[in-house]
């Protein structure tokens, strides 16, 4: 008896998601045994930190009232949109019995960070030689990671301090960049995660833009051809053959769904329907919340206003790349709509354990995140 098309597609399609969630959950057990292997192995947690900082005393007063103390951490970008090292920040709290000033350079990524901040106004100075000064103010609260965002500098052409602050799309320009170099273990690509506190919504153009160079991702070829081989061992979807042939043809279809789904899902719909196709990182709160959190994010997004919505680009875009697939599958293998809803609905549960991976497990593993704040969902 011939198996339904859709059903073999459901099966695959299932493997491989969980082969994936599998690995990973695999590579982190292995981590974190060689870590805990190292009774002193948390001493060095700090050693590797991007960003610099100079020393800050601890005085008797912040040891018994660490509650009151925050950071302010931002990025300084050129003119030209690239990140700015070796910019000198100096912060200095205006308020009454102010701490000495404090004066640190921007890092390779162009990010700074002050730790053990009190509570109160401060102004931070960035200088530069051959850029005018830019200065920004603030209130810091009790216990908060205060966002500057992007400080941008500008070409002197008078002696004055300037107020500037980067534009919505400037700033995410930059937070796509460090973006584009998530991968886990380093390797494995980790673009769709949005791990900056309120990151700013993403232009039409830089969803395109990642939707493409997701696609085109050398691993994510590697990965297609993977699951190829797992098919053309199976023999599914015979009626592709065997041979390098039957092989292409696997290769084709597997890309093709992919290809397919990110383009309509990740960056046409979201651009039509103005919603943000990537999952924002809460990373605070109890486990209860955060659970409940990478569950909803299944079925709502983020819109371009800031509001959370259902996620219809991610049902329409299902529906249509799973429609469409029928135009390359072997007509013995095609069914009716029936397994495509079915295909909606596992893949929505499929979403909710990847983002329960996301919230837990996977910033772990993943270098070159910059230290932010945690996130205001």
């Amino acid at each position: 008896m011939r198996v339904p098309r859709r059903r073999v597609v459901l099966c695959a399609f299932v493997s491989r998601r969980v082969l994936v969630v599998f690995l990973l959950c695999r590579f982190a057990s292995c981590v974190w045994s060689q870590q805990s292997s190292y009774p002193n192995s948390n001493t060095g947690s700090n050693a590797d930190a991007s960003i610099v900082q100079q020393p800050q005393a601890v005085t008797p007063q912040a040891m018994s009232d660490d509650h009151s103390m925050g950071s302010i951490h931002g990025v300084v970008v050129s003119p030209d949109g690239s990140v700015y090292e070796g910019a000198q920040i100096t912060l200095v709290e205006t308020g009454p019995g102010s701490a000495p000033t404090k004066t640190i350079p921007s890092d390779s990524q162009g990010r700074f960070q002050f730790n053990n901040v009190p509570q109160g106004p401060f102004r931070l100075t960035v200088t530069s030689s051959g850029f005018a000064t830019q200065v920004r103010s603030g209130i810091l609260r009790a216990g908060e990671n205060y966002d500057t965002q992007s400080i941008v500098l500008l070409i002197s052409t008078a002696s004055s301090d300037v107020r500037v602050t980067a534009s919505q799309p400037e700033i995410a320009a930059e937070q796509l960049k460090m973006e584009e170099q998530q991968r886990v273990f380093g390797v494995l690509p980790n673009f769709y995660v949005a791990y900056a506190p309120d990151a700013p919504p993403l232009t039409s153009k830089q969803k395109f833009s990642l939707a493409w160079k997701s696609s085109i991702d050398p691993v994510t070829f590697v990965i297609t051809g993977a699951f190829a081989g797992v098919e053309q061992a199976n023999d599914t979807f015979s009626g592709y053959g065997q041979g390098t042939e039957g092989y292409a043809k696997r290769f084709g279809a597997n890309y093709a769904d992919n290809f397919i789904g990110t383009m309509i899902g990740s960056a046409i719909l979201p651009s039509i329907l103005k919603q943000d196709p990537r999952y924002f990182y809460k990373g605070t709160g109890t486990t209860h919340s955060r659970v409940l959190y990478a569950i909803a994010n299944a079925v709502v997004c983020k819109g371009d206003n800031g509001h959370w919505q259902p996620n219809y680009s991610g049902y329409i875009g299902g529906l249509a790349a799973g429609g469409i697939s029928n135009l390359y599958y072997p007509a013995s293998d095609r069914d009716g709509v029936t397994l495509i809803f079915e295909n909606l609905l596992i893949g929505t549960a499929e979403a909710a354990a990847q983002n329960l991976v996301q919230e837990f497990i996977v910033r772990k593993l993943t270098p070159k995140v910059p230290k932010y704040g945690p996130s205001n969902p």
